[in-house]
């Protein structure tokens, strides 16, 4: 069997995070993940874990997704990075 996938999640919503998750499920993804919604944290998963891919939401109160990218490229460097936004705009 092979290894989960190790995702980290940065999300203020428990909610977005955990349809994240039920979507790489369904899509045959075997994951183990973590979610963090502000920079200490995210500090900390970065220096505690391995981490193949952070999916970071774009608009987050307080920390933003530019902001998330930012300490994951002076920590992680070349650890692939999704940037998602759960803002859906109308266009009339």
């Amino acid at each position: 069997m092979a290894q989960p996938e190790k995702i980290l999640i940065v999300d203020d919503s428990a909610d977005d995070a955990e349809l994240v998750v039920r979507t790489l499920r369904r899509g045959g993804h075997q994951i183990d993940f973590q979610r963090v919604d502000n920079a200490e944290t995210m500090r900390d998963a970065l220096e505690q874990s391995d981490w193949d891919i952070v999916i970071a939401d774009w608009v987050m109160p307080g920390f933003s997704g530019l902001e998330a990218l930012k300490l994951l490229r002076a920590k992680a460097g070349d650890l692939p990075c999704i940037l998602v936004s759960g803002t859906v705009g109308e266009d009339a």
